[in-house]
């Protein structure tokens, strides 16, 4: 009457189902939703593969019993689209196994059994990193793999620049947030380094700021390298880690948190006031759209000093990675302090922007100037789409104020079509201030001069050309997909409107039109390629030029997928994502309305990372 079917079975008790895994791994079915992976074999990663259009799955790390760490990740159903890597090599010679919670519903254990995840895991002792993107760019600064956004952290010490930023190792989408860590000699050529601080039981580690404490204020030794970063679990909290190898390692304060508030803040951003003699510190109060000033004699204990911002400014997103600081003013003897507020949403085109503020900070509080109307004024760091969570860096040489954005946008960061990878970095700029023609002081953001070493060869130079309404078309550089440095001079005629079309033998392009009469300039990127990934994509993006002569100069930086355009010394700047379906390879001029010249034309081709 049994024949065939096992005694356990008879009496109703239900066996383990284990799925078909690598050597090395084994995989045991709990329910429809619960799996344990073990690993029984040696290798320095466990392989896991990821797609992208699922919800996470909860994996407790659980070493000799004991949960290491919790991670999250969308763990493949039906396909592969890449895999990540998890790191063994912290519990070698222990016992590890991944307690795997699903959400997606099965209508049984042997459904679950059928995902393709289980049987993709294995054991490598590698992680192939090599590109597989068309549009990973050639020349600014991307994670190997998985996903990025706001830069933080970031300290110059002993000639070497180190930009932290928000990474999951596990996607190519926001989650695990975590302070990935790269290292430069020149802002251009990155090494990347090991995970630098990664979610404890506080929460999440989010944006924050490094600076070196050279007279050793916080106990942990001279140049001491101390981070301050929101931990953000249910609550947003300010934390404290400490670095004595020039921050490769981080010790976390037990001491944590350093400073807590009754309401979301976040994005802590640190330095050291040589007027006061202590630290100050500036926090987004996000959701009252403001930033906060803190003191502190030795970076462990802050109070609150002041307050900036409430119905001032862009108020429509919450406010976000504040920065503050003091330069002079071109051609004056005066300074001035400035406060970068990064905003999200109600950028100047949608989506995130990055703001700011020129005024006063006695050590406390930030005062913002007025305009002749006794208004304060909205002004954007960069009129582009694609320019977020700038910050500059502590400690960099000559007292330069070099910073560095996240070249994205929330409303499509996730959309973009690449997988290994997600997001970039802008080029390094250096920040200065100058007065306007409106009696104004801006901000310009001019491209760092480390960025100068990108030339190769000039492949196109020109005194003079006249631009009328047949267009003009030059050839741009084949070699390394297109990238190129564009130098020109446009002296508009009278009434004219000058177009600078880049495009390709596909139909791709983007035009940018300076506009004398209106004092703009206009990026056009509605069918510049690939921009259906999303609605808030195609876009025309609109700067004031701060001009009044009809004559403007612009530098502007072709990569496999943005352009960063930079007029008159970075006076005015637009930084855009493009994604063409083949490189541009031709640059046309034209003017309507009045013959312009177009003079000191150079293009060069750059190198490659």
């Amino acid at each position: 009457m049994f024949k065939g079917l096992t005694a356990a079975i008879v009496l109703g008790i239900a066996q383990p189902l284990t799925s078909v895994a690598a050597d090395g791994v084994e995989v045991n079915h709990l329910g429809v939703s619960n799996t344990l992976v073990r690993v029984t074999g040696e290798g320095k990663y466990l392989i896991l593969p990821v797609q992208e259009n699922v919800d996470d799955a909860k994996i407790n790390v659980i070493v000799d019993g004991k949960i290491a760490e919790t991670i999250y990740v969308k763990l493949a159903l039906t396909k592969t689209d890449y895999t990540v890597p998890y790191d063994l090599t912290p519990y070698k010679g222990h016992n590890v196994v991944f307690d795997v919670v699903i959400p997606q519903g099965r209508g049984s254990v042997r459904e679950a059994k059928g995902d393709v995840c289980w049987r993709g895991m294995t054991l490598a002792d590698t992680f192939d990193t090599t590109n597989r993107e068309k549009y990973r760019p050639a020349f600014h600064h991307t994670p190997l793999y998985g996903w990025m956004n706001d830069p933080n952290g970031m300290f110059h010490k002993d000639g070497k620049w180190h930009l932290y930023y928000q990474y999951n190792p596990y996607g190519s989408k926001w989650q695990n947030m975590t302070w990935g860590h790269s290292v430069s000699t020149d802002l251009l050529h990155w090494e990347h380094k090991p995970e630098a601080i990664k979610p404890n039981g506080l929460g999440a580690v989010f944006s924050g700021s490094c600076v070196v404490d050279k007279e050793n204020t916080a106990g942990f030794g001279k140049d001491a390298v101390v981070a301050l970063y929101t931990s953000a679990a249910t609550s947003q909290i300010q934390s404290l880690a400490s670095s004595t190898d020039d921050g490769t390692t981080f010790d976390i304060y037990p001491g944590n948190p350093v400073i807590t508030l009754e309401s979301e803040a976040r994005d802590p951003k640190v330095f050291w006031n040589n007027e006061t003699k202590e630290w100050n510190l500036s926090l987004a109060h996000a959701l009252d759209h403001e930033m906060l000033f803190f003191t502190s004699p030795d970076l462990k204990n802050w109070t609150l000093s002041g307050n900036f911002g409430k119905g001032l400014g862009a108020q429509d997103g919450v406010w976000e990675c504040p920065d503050l600081f003091e330069l002079p003013v071109e051609g004056t003897g005066e300074k001035k302090w400035v406060l970068i507020c990064n905003i999200n949403p109600d950028g100047p085109f949608g989506g995130s922007g990055t703001q700011y503020f020129v005024g006063s900070f006695d050590g406390r509080t930030f005062k913002a100037d007025t305009d002749k109307d006794g208004n304060v004024a909205t002004k954007w760091l960069d009129y582009g789409k694609d320019h977020y969570a700038t910050v500059s860096w502590s400690d960099a040489p000559s007292g330069r104020r070099t910073a560095i954005g996240w070249m994205s946008n929330w409303q499509y960061a996730a959309e973009v079509p690449t997988l290994q990878f997600r997001s970039a970095n802008t080029l390094p700029r250096e920040i200065g201030l100058f007065q306007g023609p409106d009696g104004e002081i801006y901000a310009s953001s001019a491209p760092s001069p480390e960025v100068d070493a990108l030339r190769g060869d000039l492949v196109k130079k020109a005194g003079k050309i006249s631009a009328g309404k047949s267009p003009r078309t030059i050839a741009l550089p084949e070699a390394n997909d297109g990238i190129c440095e564009i130098l020109l001079d446009i002296e508009a005629g009278k009434n004219s409107v000058t177009d600078l079309t880049l495009a390709n033998e596909a139909g791709d392009k983007v035009v940018m039109t300076y506009d004398a009469n209106a004092h703009t300039l206009s990026f056009d990127r509605t069918h510049s390629g690939v921009v259906d990934f999303s609605q808030d994509f195609p876009t025309i993006t609109v700067t004031p030029t701060h001009e009044t002569s009809g004559k403007i100069s612009l530098r502007i930086f072709v990569d496999r997928s943005s352009i960063e355009v930079f007029g008159d010394d970075g006076r005015f700047v637009m930084t855009n994502l493009v994604f063409p379906t083949s490189p541009y390879s031709t640059l046309s001029v034209a003017s309507n309305g009045g013959g312009a010249r177009i003079s000191n034309l150079r293009i060069y081709s750059l190198r490659a990372e």
